[in-house]
């Protein structure tokens, strides 16, 4: 791997991290959510990332879905995004990754050299801005969560069930482990993004299993463990694991419902600064109470293009980075760039990318086929009877791991009318040559994607008086 630029090391001291001189760090940064690990609201895509590849590749033919990918993985992060994270006074990225950069289903236990190649790339980049990286894995074999951000097109959890998968998961941490244990710019390990074990029981024992196969080969990285339900809940643990951070996610009703009021009402629930701040203590009672650092690995507001409700949301972000600040919480804003829902910078919406595939967009806003950010205003029709229909026929039927709504929402909305979704997005390319598949991918590039100000002044701001 080539050499990054030395960062001090980080380490668990007490409800701190601490770099080598013993001064205190509070870790301030974004997650690179759509990069090594896609995701349909970031980058625009349907149903799941490995669906849409698979189609991709079909339409563009492999030169230029090779040419295509090549690009967007390069531009998408490079060294002028680290350096503008950098210059408004973040210091940390947290580096989410699917597991198929590294091993392919068919074979499994062999590790491909492209996929940690990427990874350094932009842990030397961030390096050389001053910026620490937390390494994510975001989606493995067998999906640990029920959702499309683990690539999961079931919505069923099967990593909590087969051995072999958790094999697998246990063995690329050891090769990570292996290739960044002397590597201090690199903040810690993320194992496993938002484990969802509706069983309760096999996430202890697999966490145990993960502690101590990396610890038998790096000591020295900080770990930072995910709560079950999707980083909500803590009953997993008993104590501490040495040198460990547990880590919440802390997203605010307000800012991620499609009605959300802040400060105000948000589906029959009042909602100012005091309800946040007791939503967060409640969130992080486990750190608080054994003494361990608090970082909230996930937060932040869906925005909408009504000036009105965003700046709404904008004071609710200013009322959590606050709240985070009083209480020396480390944080990681989700996400950093995206088509314009969430993202600091967003590829512009009259650039040749989402010009092409805003057919495909438009449909799926109307389908409500994202389960971020899309609203069942065009299908209430198709929901709203099968909603009535569990509650009259299965009044007791509440799956893990949010009940019976999310469970028709992600069964009808998000499997079943995104999937044949794919097929349209990959219409939007016919006819593309690998020549113009480059170019497309290239739209994400920092310079060629507009920012969101609003935001961008708010993160500023609480970090510049902070001693980093």
């Amino acid at each position: 791997a080539t050499e990054s630029p030395r960062l001090p090391w980080l380490t668990v001291r007490g409800d701190r991290l601490v770099d080598e001189s013993g001064r205190v760090v509070t870790l301030t940064g974004v997650g690179l959510g759509g990069w090594m690990n896609m995701e349909n609201f970031i980058t625009g895509h349907p149903f799941t990332e490995s669906a849409t590849r698979a189609a991709l590749r079909r339409t563009l033919g492999e030169e230029g879905y090779a040419r295509f990918f090549d690009r967007f993985l390069t531009d998408f992060f490079d060294e002028a995004d680290a350096r503008f994270l950098a210059s408004i006074g973040l210091n940390s990225v947290r580096v989410p990754f699917g597991y198929r950069h590294f091993e392919d289903d068919a074979r499994p236990f062999e590790l491909k050299e492209e996929g940690f190649a990427r990874l350094d790339r932009v842990v030397r980049i961030c390096a050389e801005a001053g910026l620490y990286t937390i390494l994510d894995l975001h989606a493995v074999p067998g999906w640990q969560n029920q959702h499309w951000h683990s690539d999961n097109p079931s919505g069923r959890a099967l990593f909590w069930e087969h051995p072999h998968f958790q094999d697998r998961v246990i063995h690329l941490w050891e090769a990570l482990a292996e290739r960044y244990r002397d590597r201090p710019e690199v903040a810690g390990y993320n194992p496993l993004n938002e484990p969802a074990d509706a069983s309760g029981e096999a996430i202890g024992p697999f966490y145990e299993r993960l502690e101590r196969a990396i610890r038998a080969i790096d000591s020295r990285h900080v770990l930072f463990l995910d709560g079950n339900r999707y980083s909500s809940d803590f009953s997993a643990f008993t104590e501490p694991f040495p040198n460990t951070v547990y880590t919440a996610h802390d997203y605010a009703l307000p800012g991620i419902a499609a009605d959300g009021v802040y400060p105000g009402v948000t589906r029959g629930e009042f909602f100012d600064r005091s309800v946040v701040e007791r939503t967060f203590l409640r969130r992080t009672e486990f750190m608080r109470r054994t003494g361990t650092p608090i970082w909230i690995g996930e937060f932040g507001p869906i925005y909408t293009g009504d000036p009105g409700r965003d700046a709404a949301r904008v004071r609710l972000l200013k009322d959590q980075l606050e709240i985070y600040r009083e209480h020396g919480a480390s944080w990681s804003l989700w996400t950093y760039k995206d088509i314009g829902l969430q993202g600091l910078v967003y590829a512009r919406e009259d650039g040749p990318y989402r010009r092409r595939i805003r057919p495909a967009v438009e449909k799926k806003i109307r389908l409500g086929a994202d389960s971020w950010g899309g609203v069942d205003t065009h299908v209430r029709h198709i929901v709203g009877p099968i909603e009535e229909l569990f509650e009259k026929e299965f009044p007791g039927f509440q799956p893990y791991p949010w009940g019976a709504r999310d469970y028709i929402k992600t069964m009808v909305r998000n499997i079943l009318l995104a999937e044949p979704l794919v097929d349209d997005f990959a219409r939007c390319f016919a006819g593309v040559t690998p020549d113009e598949a480059a170019e497309l991918a290239g739209c994400f590039a920092f310079d060629r994607c507009d920012r969101r100000a609003e935001l961008i002044g708010a993160l500023r701001r609480p970090v510049a008086d902070q001693q980093l």
